[in-house]
């Protein structure tokens, strides 16, 4: 197996999991996990620094860890990290992958009951011997047989940044046969929905046998499913289904707005070419008099529709609205001006705050905001007061160094809402910030009641900005808390607090299905990718996406605010905002 950053990585952080399960000393396991992010976020060739033995002066990389990579680096495996490995099979490492069991409870589970995978631990379950172990009992039980039951759902579904991904270099290589006249990605990643299960691939050629028959020969070809003259699916390495359909180029509009769908507005659109006397299928109009189709924005024209983006195509007003000429404008990732909740090094992100601010500018944006955890959050190393106000400090200082009229920095926190809906720091210290994001960390199983009244109180403070992650939900891992959608939605409005996007993939939380209810109440949106490195602060196209899903326009979103707008609308107090 080569040797890369990302297996340098793995190879580090499984070793700490491995000794954190033999009850090793916790700082020499922190010392591995350490030397895991030192590798991620290294701006440099890391691995040909290791290969030379060259890695001295590295911070966070000690004598034993410079060795061990260096060995790594070199010989393509690690001898200490073989050792560990061989006590357990590779089924073993899949429990790692459940919500709620971290390496205590699997040791446990595994000295105690021989678990060492999932399905002996579902079988464990199933037989009642896990509820009777120490630290466990029936609740968490049941828990257990819940997250396994998520997780083989999961198995089937893959996370919008996963299926971009994946459909990009799939794109990359039909675009550059010679026989594609045409193509594009379908289906519901088109829409933008959150989550997938299969992608769907449209392609216009006078050659179609040839073009499927290229299809199943794709790199990322696993598996032949099928392999016809106008159709080909193949399955990936990650197990995602992947479906061609080769057309001629007079079908293609046809295709791309039938497998676009969705199901329920293609229903909606096949009625009323009906009462146009048409009937529409993926192949065209038929009838008297078929207008002239080259586009599929020709489609909608012929029913006296605006043309309709596939983000709306959920048949939950948009024809209607298209009809009446009411559609939105929607807002484009391009409209963005600046982001706000990001993390630092000083709690639980990967890179430095003067890499976020070069990360961000380089992107194009005007400003950046650090919001990094507060005390309540110690497993994510959160700030207290002292710490948070030597990071506003610092802050400034940048800014005076380094901003120009063109971008700068905000400070701001991610504060915890604590259990009754107070907040981790007192009004004193939040009224110093430039801006707030409060979210609910801990104490997540209070009922929805419970849980709308403290996320409620939380936004009533008048320093907190906006509200971050309102469900807590973790896509394909975690359900979200029970809240009152409708509830937090009005009291938004009353306060004027905003309501965060999360746009990190893994999240994609306030859920786009509540977007037109908040924007219809006036509350604003913000765009934020609660990046913890570089890289995630261009999450923000993915918040794009989902937040047209939403029916947002521009003036929907706080953040496409320019920044002199946004220093000024910061500066007000909230009930002016």
């Amino acid at each position: 197996m080569p040797v890369t950053r990302e297996r340098m990585a793995a190879v580090l952080e499984e070793i700490a999991l491995l000794l954190e399960i033999q009850g090793e000393n916790p700082f020499k396991v922190r010392a591995y996990r350490q030397g895991a992010d030192v590798v991620k976020g290294f701006d440099g060739d890391i691995v040909a620094l290791a290969e030379a033995n060259m890695l001295t002066g590295i911070k966070g990389l000690g004598d034993a860890l410079r060795d061990k990579l260096h060995e790594l680096a070199t010989t393509g495996e690690l001898g200490f990290h073989k050792n560990l490995r061989a006590d357990y099979p590779d089924s073993f490492f899949e429990l790692f992958e459940l919500e709620g069991l971290g390496p205590k409870k699997i040791a446990l589970l595994n000295k105690e009951l021989g678990v060492n995978s999932i399905g002996s631990l579902k079988t464990a379950c199933e037989a009642d011997k896990v509820a009777g172990l120490s630290g466990f009992g029936a609740k968490t039980q049941t828990k257990i047989l819940d997250s396994i039951a998520r997780l083989a759902q999961a198995a089937t579904a893959f996370r919008i940044d996963v299926a971009t991904l994946a459909a990009e270099e799939i794109l990359e290589e039909l675009r550059r046969h010679p026989a594609v006249l045409r193509a594009s990605v379908a289906g519901s990643m088109r829409r933008a929905k959150e989550v997938v299960r299969d992608l769907d691939f449209i392609v216009a050629t006078s050659e179609p046998a040839e073009l499927t028959k290229f299809f199943s020969t794709l790199p990322q070809a696993k598996e032949i499913i099928v392999l016809g003259d106008t159709k080909c699916s193949i399955r990936t390495e990650a197990g995602l289904q992947c479906d061609l359909r080769a057309v001629s180029n007079s079908q293609f509009p046809f295709a791309l707005q039938y497998f676009t769908g969705s199901k329920e507005h293609n229903v909606a659109i096949r009625s009323l070419a009906l009462k146009h006397g048409w009937s529409l299928n993926e192949y065209g109009f038929t009838g008297e008099n078929p207008p002239t189709v080259n586009e599929e924005s020709d489609i909608y024209k012929a029913l006296g529709l605006d043309f309709i983006p596939p983000a709306l195509r959920e048949n939950r007003g948009e024809i209607e609205a298209a009809d009446a000429g009411k559609l939105p404008r929607l807002i484009e990732w391009e409209n963005l001006r600046g982001t706000f909740h990001t993390h630092t090094t000083e709690s639980d992100g990967k890179s430095t705050l003067a890499a976020m601010a070069a990360a961000a500018e380089e992107l194009g944006l005007q400003y950046l905001g650090i919001s990094d955890h507060s005390k309540s959050s110690p497993q994510a190393n959160g700030l207290d007061q002292a710490r948070l106000a030597a990071q506003i400090v610092t802050i400034a200082n940048w800014n005076t160094e380094f901003a120009h009229e063109g971008f700068r920095l905000f400070a701001g926190s991610e504060v915890d809402i604590l259990k009754d809906g107070s907040l981790d720091f007192d009004d004193e210290l939040l009224a110093q910030l430039d801006f707030t994001v409060a979210s609910v960390h801990n104490a997540t199983t209070l009922s929805e009641d419970e849980m709308t009244k403290r996320i409620i109180r939380a936004m009533e403070n008048p320093y907190i900005t906006m509200l971050g992650h309102m469900t807590g939900r973790l896509l394909l891992r975690r359900d979200a808390y029970a809240v009152n959608h409708e509830k937090i939605i009005d009291a938004a409005a009353e306060t004027r607090t905003v309501i965060e996007l999360n746009c990190n993939p893994k999240r994609l939380d306030m859920d786009w299905r509540w977007w037109h209810r908040a924007r219809d109440k006036g509350v604003l949106c913000s765009i934020n990718p609660d990046a913890h490195s570089t890289q995630q602060i261009q999450f923000i196209k993915f918040g794009a996406e989902v937040a047209r899903k939403g029916w947002l326009r521009r003036e929907d979103v706080l953040n496409t605010k320019p920044l002199a707008e946004m220093t000024e609308w910061l500066k007000l107090p909230k009930q002016r905002r």
